[in-house]
């Protein structure tokens, strides 16, 4: 009995010991099991709280600013502040919209209702709270302590004179990109390039330390070619303009046809104190993007083509009926007379529409393409503007195109190659591209392209022609005292859409002068879009004479 006793309790023993064995290798797979992912979790959580603590803030360029030739302010950043919230760090999103739109005075329901909406979403991190505010109001929101709202600086595009050249200016977005004209064809110069910055914040997003920061580089400033001044008066001037005729539009230019600078370029309707978005019509810069039929003003080139090709000299006569047919189309005269004899100049001051025709009989189809193309029609004149056109000019002719172009029918310019093609005559027979930009930055902006058209001969020629044009002809309404004018009217219809013709009773009336025309400082362009009157000597004539005498004084060039 000793020994079958003395066998069970050594079973026991044994069970027991492995029993101890099993529970110690269980205990260390639970204990170790935890550990490891313990130090797992905590290696997330560590990540997590290091992702929160530190973030990279970019850090915006300040935008450079547009000013004249005079260096006035047309454009400039001004610092504002945008407020942003982390909306699952509100405990009471109405209440942080309630007491934010009070700090910021946001006023319209419509907002509030926007931005209880916006902080209300719990599994946002991040909504905008209003954007781009004064720093006194973001100061005001920041004061409230709120967790998770904090704020970051920008800068807003501020327009000082109110819509002054508005259609050049152009305009930057909310997010101070350049979105039209000069903003916009200058943004790689104005934008700059933005800083970063590598903070530690707490849990409420205060900033608590900057751990590493690259300093934003600004942007340069765009000086442009337009007086400030002359500007403002051809604004004004055609304001009146469309108003006393109740035109649709208008449009002027002020150029220096030596140097190529542009010192006005204006379009009425008017960009109202600069607010884009209300109505596209009016926001386009109309004096290089819109190309119309130019009428007689076309004459100039004409004739300029044929005195340098030989074909004719300012006496040379022409009989001339009252009408004229050419293929299936009759021009006829804008005022009617019988059968005369004029000369190439009088053809040019009375706007002779039959003298023009029988001129460009004279010269064919080659000849009148090749001065079209050397006076820089039907190409942009690479002043960089975005959107410029570079009008349409005819290359397949019908039997009656040659009764159309000659007089400015049949083709579309913009109304700056017009003022540069005069710029031709105004400078010695050399055309000079336009330019709107004088300077970025340091550096001056590069030489305009510059090439003969004309002999000087011819130009001379020309500039005698329309000084009688003025003196005694159809543009004696655009005579300036104690200066010498030269220059050309304009009457033409505008063509109705998809061909059908042309329209009978929407015209285009402009003009075009050079002053003073015994030693050319300005070509001042007119075109005024469907005038009560339809006369361009009625209508822009005065208007050109208004803005050249307001120049001449201001430029202090002297009678």
């Amino acid at each position: 009995m000793l020994v079958g006793g003395g066998g069970r309790s050594g079973d026991s023993v044994d069970g027991r010991i492995r029993l101890i064995r099993l529970l110690a290798v269980l205990a260390f797979f639970v204990v170790g099991g935890r550990a490891i992912a313990l130090a797992s979790t905590s290696e997330d959580l560590a990540r997590m709280a290091q992702g929160q603590q530190r973030c990279t803030l970019t850090l915006p360029a300040h935008r450079g600013s547009i000013v004249d030739r005079d260096g006035n302010d047309l454009a400039f950043g001004e610092p504002r502040q945008t407020i942003y919230a982390t909306p699952y760090m509100l405990e009471d999103p109405e209440d942080a919209a309630e007491r934010l739109c009070r700090a910021l005075k946001i006023t319209k329901k419509s907002a509030r209702r926007a931005l209880v909406d916006a902080l209300s979403d719990r599994s946002s991190g991040f909504a905008y709270v209003a954007r781009q505010v004064t720093p006194e109001r973001a100061r005001r929101a920041l004061d409230l302590d709120l967790p998770g709202v904090g704020a970051y600086a920008e800068e807003t595009r501020v327009y000082p004179l109110k819509g002054l050249a508005a259609q050049v200016v152009g305009y930057a977005g909310i997010d101070n990109t350049g979105i039209a004209g000069v903003e916009a064809s200058h943004e790689a110069d104005l934008a700059g390039r933005p800083g970063s910055a590598v903070v530690v914040r707490d849990p409420a997003g205060r900033t608590l330390k900057t751990l590493r920061q690259e300093q934003p580089v600004p942007g340069e400033t765009v000086r442009l070619t337009i007086d400030a001044d002359i500007q403002y008066a051809a604004e004004r001037v055609l304001e009146r303009t469309v108003r006393a005729y109740s035109a649709a539009a208008a449009v002027a230019v002020v150029l220096d046809p030596t140097s190529g600078e542009v010192l006005a370029m204006a379009n009425v309707p008017l960009v109202e104190d600069h607010r884009f978005g209300v109505d596209a019509r009016y926001e386009r810069n109309r004096a290089v993007t819109d190309a119309y039929e130019p009428g007689s003003i076309f004459k100039a080139v004409t004739i300029s083509g044929a005195l340098a090709d030989g074909l004719v000299k300012p006496g040379t006569k022409f009989k001339l009926p009252s009408s004229i047919t050419v293929a299936d189309r009759t021009v006829g005269e804008a005022h009617d007379r019988g059968a005369t004899t004029y000369t190439v100049r009088e053809i040019l001051s009375h706007s002779s529409n039959v003298g023009a025709v029988k001129i460009g009989l004279k010269m064919g189809k080659d000849r009148l393409l090749k001065w079209v193309d050397r006076f820089g029609f039907g190409q942009t004149t690479g002043s960089g503007f975005p959107g410029e056109s570079a009008g349409i000019v005819p290359r397949e002719w019908s039997g009656s195109t040659i009764g159309n172009l000659p007089l400015g029918q049949g083709i579309a310019v913009t109304p700056l190659q017009m003022a540069a093609a005069f710029g031709v005559l105004a400078n010695g027979g050399v055309w000079v591209q336009p330019q709107l930009t004088a300077q970025v930055g340091d550096e001056p902006a590069p030489e305009p392209e510059r090439r003969r058209v004309v002999p000087a001969e011819v130009a001379e020629q020309m500039l005698s022609m329309l000084t009688t044009a003025v003196e005694k002809g159809t543009g004696t309404k655009a005579q300036i005292p104690g200066y010498k004018v030269a220059g050309k009217t304009g009457t033409a219809q505008k063509p109705l859409p998809n061909g059908g013709g042309y329209s009978k009773s929407a015209y285009v009336a402009s003009f075009v002068g050079v002053v003073p025309a015994d030693d050319p400082r300005l070509v001042v362009l007119v075109s005024v879009d469907e005038p009560a009157t339809i006369w361009g000597g009625e209508v822009a004539a005065p208007a050109v004479a208004e803005i050249a005498t307001f120049a001449l004084q201001h430029l202090e060039i002297e009678p």
